[in-house]
C-alpha cells in the first residue's frame, strides 16, 4: 500500500520516515498543512503492532493538529512525529538527541513537542541538536514546560460547554465522570473535576495511576472493558484514539462525550453515530488545544501565563458556537469543526496566492 492510499491520507504536502538502527530510532514525520504557518505538533513515542499502523497514526494526528491549530486560531500548520518503540533496551538520551538531528533537516519546516510517551526530558534532548523544538520550561519569558495541565483545562472548559449545551448547566457537581487514562492530562483534568465537585469514575492500564486518583479524588476504580459503558454523565476518553466506533457507541451510557485522546472516532461515521444516539460530542482537536496553544506561546515574544490561560478559557466558547452551530444545521460537531478549520486553511491558502501573484 502506498502512502497515497494509506487510510489518513489526506492530500499532506509531506511525510519523511527516518531510520538511525545506531540510536534505535525509526520513525515518520508527516506535514500535513504549512498553509498558516510552519507545521507543529508533538511527538508521539509508542509500540505499533506494525509500520502501517504507525504511519496511519502519523497522517491522522497530523491532519488534526492542522486543524486544531487553525481552530486555536495560531500562526502554525499541522504536523505529527511518530517514534516506533522496540521490544529491546535502547537508549532514550541517544535516541532522542538523533531524532533531534532530524528535525533540524527539515529546517524549520516542522516544530515538535511532548505527546503521548514523550516528556520534557525528552525534548530538552532533542533541543541539543535544534531549536525546533518546544515545550521546555525557560528562564526568560513565557517559561511554558509540560502543556499537560494547561491541556486539561482547556478539556475542562470544552466539557463544560458540551454539559451547557447537552444539560443546560455547566455546574459539573454532582455529575458523573468517566475518565479513561489517568496519565498527565488525564491526571490534571480529575484534579479539576474533583476541585469542581464531580463524581469520578476511572480507568488506567497502569494501576499506579489509578490508585492515585483514588487516593487523591476519591475516585471509584472501573476496569477498561466496563468504563465506555459505565454509567455516567460524560466520558472523557484520556488516552489513546480510535475508542469510539460502531461497536461501543451503542454501550455508551453517558450523554457527553469530552476528553484529551487525539483521534477518539475510529471513523467520520462514528461522529453521526454518536449525534443520531443523541450524544454531545466535543470535537478532542478543539478541546485539548491547550496543549499546542502552550507551547506555541514559547515561541511566541511577549507571551504570558495570563494571556496563555486566557486564550486556553476561550476553548470553552469557542466549543459552544460550534455545539451551536452543529445543531443548527443538523450536522454532527465533528463534522462542523473540521468544516470551519478547513474553510480558514482554505482562506489562508487563498491569500499566499494572491500575495505570490
Amino acid at each position: 500500500m502506498s502512502i497515497f492510499s494509506q487510510p489518513g491520507f489526506d492530500n499532506h504536502e509531506a511525510v519523511h520516515a527516518f531510520n538511525h538502527p545506531e540510536a534505535g530510532l525509526q520513525g515518520i514525520i508527516a506535514i500535513h498543512s504549512t498553509a498558516l504557518g510552519p507545521a507543529f505538533g508533538g511527538c508521539r513515542f509508542w509500540t505499533y503492532a506494525n509500520d502501517s499502523d504507525a504511519l496511519t497514526d502519523a497522517l491522522r494526528l497530523s491532519q488534526g493538529m492542522s486543524y486544531k491549530n487553525a481552530l486555536a486560531e495560531l500562526p502554525y500548520g499541522g504536523g505529527k512525529a511518530v517514534i516506533m518503540r522496540g521490544n529491546g533496551a535502547v537508549d532514550v538520551t541517544a535516541l532522542f538527541e538523533a531524532y533531534g538531528r532530524v528535525v533540524e533537516t527539515l529546517g524549520g519546516r516542522y516544530i515538535t513537542a511532548e505527546d503521548v510517551g514523550t516528556s520534557v526530558e525528552n525534548m530538552r534532548s532533542v533541543a541539543k541538536f535544534t531549536s525546533y523544538v518546544s515545550g521546555i520550561p525557560k528562564k526568560d519569558g513565557y517559561k511554558g514546560g509540560d502543556p499537560s495541565p494547561v491541556t486539561a483545562l482547556g478539556v475542562f472548559e470544552g466539557m463544560k460547554a458540551a454539559a451547557r449545551h447537552q444539560f443546560g448547566t455547566d455546574d459539573l457537581a454532582g455529575m458523573t465522570v468517566a475518565v479513561q487514562g489517568i496519565g498527565h492530562v488525564g491526571y490534571h483534568l480529575c484534579s479539576l473535576l474533583h476541585e469542581a465537585g464531580a463524581e469520578l469514575l476511572v480507568s488506567d492500564i497502569n494501576t499506579d495511576n489509578e490508585d492515585r486518583a483514588i487516593s487523591e479524588f476519591s475516585a471509584k476504580p472501573v476496569t477498561s472493558d466496563k468504563i465506555l459503558s459505565a454509567a455516567a454523565d460524560i466520558f472523557a476518553p484520556c488516552a489513546l484514539g480510535g475508542v469510539l466506533n460502531v461497536q461501543t457507541i451503542p454501550t455508551l451510557k453517558a450523554k457527553v462525550v469530552a476528553g484529551a485522546a487525539n483521534n477518539q472516532l475510529a471513523t467520520k461515521i462514528d461522529g453521526q453515530l454518536l449525534s443520531a444516539a443523541g450524544i454531545t460530542y466535543a470535537p478532542d482537536y478543539v478541546i485539548n488545544a491547550g496543549g499546542i496553544i502552550s507551547v506555541a506561546a514559547e515561541r511566541t515574544s511577549g507571551a504570558t501565563k495570563e494571556g496563555v490561560l486566557g486564550a486556553v478559557k476561550r476553548i470553552g466558547k469557542r466549543t459552544g458556537k460550534i455545539l451551536s452551530r452543529a445543531s443548527q444545521s443538523k450536522t454532527p460537531p465533528s463534522e462542523m469543526a473540521d468544516q470551519m478549520a478547513r474553510e480558514i486553511i482554505a482562506k489562508a491558502k487563498t491569500t499566499t496566492a494572491k500575495q505570490a501573484a
